[in-house]
């Protein structure tokens, strides 16, 4: 008897958690959702990006997914994501809420918060302010060239040797990116710089791991004491660091006269605007926000370039002498010098396509009910835009799955780039730091060719081209050979 009463109860529960979970009427197509986990067992959860792929041949370029009970449309190929990101971007501009990105970062800064009056009013600032303090222009140029000097310095000290770029292209970015927030580089050795860095690391692995799709999808598991619960710990860290670096800022500032990003934002504050959303946890968080995008996305593409030319010397050496012959005569190089080499272009956007750095972009969601190619999407549906399947969709590149810098090039030989190419998504919520990082990538990679030559080291056995999943994608640590191209050129010439 008590048996059949189990079995009777369980089969009501089960029931319910199936309607619990009942798809909207003309909501895009998808892998049923098993109750409790949704799709969680049809995705893996170390790198979901072979299964978005398989799913969206099986589903279609708009598809469904279930993270737990809730829903999310996935977006493949170029016509689907422009219709949502461009055609549609006020619908589809929203940030989704309770998944563990959102919950540590707590909806602020300019990343994480949600569509709206604050987020407008923040982001019309924050690009002003980027483009006041030498964006694209010759200011941000002259600090990007003087930060690359210490890194040729850094790199003559292994010339004859090997050595491990990861730190150097990391640490870089990372001191012009304070240039422009806080007016203050760090010597690379620095012990403020390192553990800055070793915190975003550690948060970002979680937050685009295995425990942040876990801590997505099952939300009762959120009280557990398990690895996620670090997120909190670590941006609570970098929170108070942020916020001492304002405050020593302050000692030095003069109102009215702003150096940097943080003296404006100090400005913005002193005027006391009725119903702003300017405040000082926005700045800490603002900080955060900004060194994050404007560190990991370019240090992980210049790795992947330079992997891709020290396996690759016939494409460096084309490089070098397209550089040779246009900085002919020149003490270094100008961002202007770009439109004189296409051929050097195209390597650059081609090592930014195959580094597909944000693979599935920051999730959006919508701000209202909306359609998209005849689907009914309705508010507050995640949207998950598949970036990497623009990055490599058949027809849209001439070799969509190698690295070919003919992709960027005309018949011609002249620099052309596809519709497709979308690394820094598009629409409004397009990255802020996209004139930074096109600067950032010709001037270091130009630069550092012009000098030195680069090579997969005779030892260290085939490379390995597979990237580490996380919010960025991110290649394997790998050694590269350091020459001098010209020995007998003094140092720095």
């Amino acid at each position: 008897m008590l048996s059949s009463w189990v079995l009777a109860v369980f089969c009501v529960c089960l029931v319910f958690l199936f309607i619990w979970i009942q798809k909207p009427k003309n909501f895009p197509p998808g892998p049923w959702p098993i109750p409790i986990f949704g799709n969680l067992f049809q995705l893996n959860i170390n790198n979901p990006l072979k299964d978005l792929e398989r799913l969206a041949k099986c589903y279609g370029k708009v598809y469904s997914l279930y993270f737990g009970r809730r829903p999310a449309v996935v977006l493949t190929g170029l016509k689907a994501i422009k219709e949502a990101l461009v055609t549609k971007s006020a619908d589809f501009s929203g940030r989704p809420e309770n998944l563990l990105v959102s919950n540590v970062m707590e909806k602020k800064g300019v990343i994480m918060a949600d569509y709206g009056p604050g987020w407008k009013e923040h982001r019309r600032f924050d690009i002003m302010t980027l483009r006041n303090f030498g964006m694209g222009k010759q200011s941000m140029e002259k600090r990007i060239l003087a930060e690359i000097k210490h890194m040729v310095a850094r790199l003559e000290k292994s010339v004859g040797s090997t050595m491990n770029p990861q730190t150097l292209f990391h640490d870089a970015a990372s001191n012009i990116i304070f240039l422009v927030l806080i007016s203050t580089r760090y010597d690379y050795e620095d012990q403020t710089l390192k553990e800055y860095i070793r915190l975003i690391t550690k948060l970002s692995k979680i937050a685009n791991g295995p425990w942040g799709m876990i801590y997505d999808m099952l939300p009762f598991v959120r009280y557990l004491p398990l690895p996620f619960k670090k997120a909190f710990t670590y941006l609570k860290i970098l929170k108070q660091k942020a916020a001492n670096m304002i405050n020593q800022h302050k000692e030095t500032r003069v109102p009215g006269q702003p150096r940097d990003f943080v003296d404006c934002y100090l400005d913005e504050l002193d005027k006391k605007n009725e119903g702003s959303s300017f405040s000082e946890m926005q700045l800490v968080m603002h900080l955060l926000d900004l060194h994050f995008a404007g560190t990991d996305t370019t240090s992980n593409t210049l790795l992947t370039a330079f992997l891709y030319l020290i396996t690759h010397p016939d494409i460096q050496e084309k490089c070098q002498q397209e550089i040779d012959e246009v900085l002919e005569g020149k003490d270094h190089a100008s961002f202007e010098d770009r439109h004189n080499m296409p051929y050097t272009q195209a390597v650059i956007h081609e090592s930014q396509r195959i580094a597909n750095t944000v693979p599935l972009s920051v999730f959006h969601s919508t701000t209202r009910d909306t359609e998209l190619m005849g689907y009914r999407i309705p508010a507050g549906t995640l949207i998950i835009p598949n970036l990497s399947s623009l990055l490599s969709e058949e027809g849209q590149w001439k070799f969509p799955h190698e690295f070919n810098p003919s992709n960027f090039l005309s018949e011609q030989g002249q620099f052309k780039k596809p519709e497709a190419f979308m690394p820094f998504s598009a629409g409004p919520r397009t990255c802020l730091g996209e004139g930074l990082a096109r600067m950032e990538l010709f001037l270091v990679l130009v630069t550092l060719l012009r000098r030195f030559q680069f090579t997969w080291p005779e030892d260290a056995g085939a490379p390995n081209f597979t990237p580490v999943f996380g919010i960025t994608l991110t290649p394997k640590p790998y050694k590269m050979g350091v020459k001098l191209r010209h020995p007998t050129e003094e140092k720095h010439n």
